[in-house]
């Protein structure tokens, strides 16, 4: 690896001292005796720069490697200001590479990478060692109330229905303690709070499609915490989004809901994969699978959405895209 590296570590649900000297002590373990010893900068998060700036800051100090050490909102904020790095279109291995050390609640791109958890110095130790590899960077366009008009980037998955209002009925206490399982606590709460409405969804700029659902999802991988595969097709280096529209609305559409996922992409997927078959995901009546490169999502009113994990605020229309592509270790 390169001389110098930087560490982009958010403090802020611990006492910082504590924290920083175990990070520190796993990276030394990882390093060992290795002569010259590699260059390590640290650059901690704030509530006013959840990792941007930190990342900028990286960037300037000459960083070919910034070390993401957090939770979701972390790895996304440290990602999107690569990409900011990165001209759009440009081919995997430009711009500095990004590691991860996942601390947080969901941790949904280390999940979907299968970056260890839990353990910061087998984290770090696939950080400085590994080869990267390529790691799509989705693009959001956000449009409010008011016209007004936002951009940010996404590793994992963003949308608006039961997800979006999942994330605002959790419990910020039990989710410190519980961790993921706090986010199923809130699911019922969710799905009762969360109406279905009809939209106009538009595929790679083709012409408008109606919709009635309660739940968007546009995803970039799709893999959720204790290992369920939401988005069975989803790749995080295929250029491509993954959709999942959800329509149940009433008990029986809801158990074709649950089939649908249980056993059409779970269940009798493993089995054509044994088979040596390379199956698709497979949609119902009350649930859709779709792919796409771009798209745009025109809402009748205010819908919350939310981003990687956390609200992005509510939108009159969203338009998505895959046009810059990271490295990843």
């Amino acid at each position: 690896m390169g001389t110098s590296f930087g560490i982009v570590w958010n403090p802020t649900k611990v006492d910082s001292g504590v924290l920083q000297d175990a990070l520190d002590a796993a990276l030394q373990a990882t390093l060992g005796a290795e002569d010259p010893a590699p260059d390590a900068h640290w650059f901690e998060t704030t509530p006013d720069d959840p990792g941007q700036e930190a990342t900028a800051r990286a960037l300037a100090a000459g960083c070919s490697l910034i070390i993401a050490v957090g939770g979701d909102g972390t790895v996304r904020a440290v990602a999107e200001q690569l990409g900011e790095s990165s001209k759009p279109g440009e081919p995997a291995g430009s711009g500095a590479e990004l590691g991860i050390v996942p601390l947080g609640t969901g941790n949904l791109l280390a999940r979907n990478l299968q970056i260890p958890l839990g353990n910061p110095q087998a984290a770090f130790e696939r950080a400085l060692t590994r080869e990267a590899a390529p790691l799509d960077l989705g693009t959001v366009e956000v449009t409010r109330a008011d016209g007004s008009r936002t951009r940010a980037d996404f590793v994992v998955m963003l949308g608006f229905g039961i997800d979006a209002q999942m994330i605002v009925e959790t419990n910020d206490e039990l989710k410190a303690k519980a961790g993921w399982l706090a986010y199923v606590e809130s699911l019922g709460r969710a799905a009762a709070s969360t109406d279905v409405v009809d939209f106009s969804l538009f595929i790679d700029g083709g012409e408008a499609m109606p919709e009635r659902a309660h739940t968007l999802l546009i995803a970039n991988c799709g893999t959720l915490p204790g290992g369920f595969s939401l988005l069975p097709d989803a790749v995080p280096d295929d250029g491509e989004l993954d959709l999942l529209v959800l329509r149940a609305d009433g008990l029986a559409a809801w158990l074709d809901t649950m089939r649908n996922m249980v056993w059409d992409n779970g269940v009798k997927r493993i089995i054509r994969q044994m088979a040596s078959d390379t199956p698709s995901a497979e949609s119902s009546n009350s649930a859709s699978h779709l792919r796409a490169r771009s798209v745009r999502v025109e809402l009748p009113m205010p819908l919350m959405l939310e981003i990687d994990g956390e609200e992005l605020g509510e939108a009159t229309a969203f338009e998505v895209s895959v046009d810059t592509v990271l490295r990843v270790r």
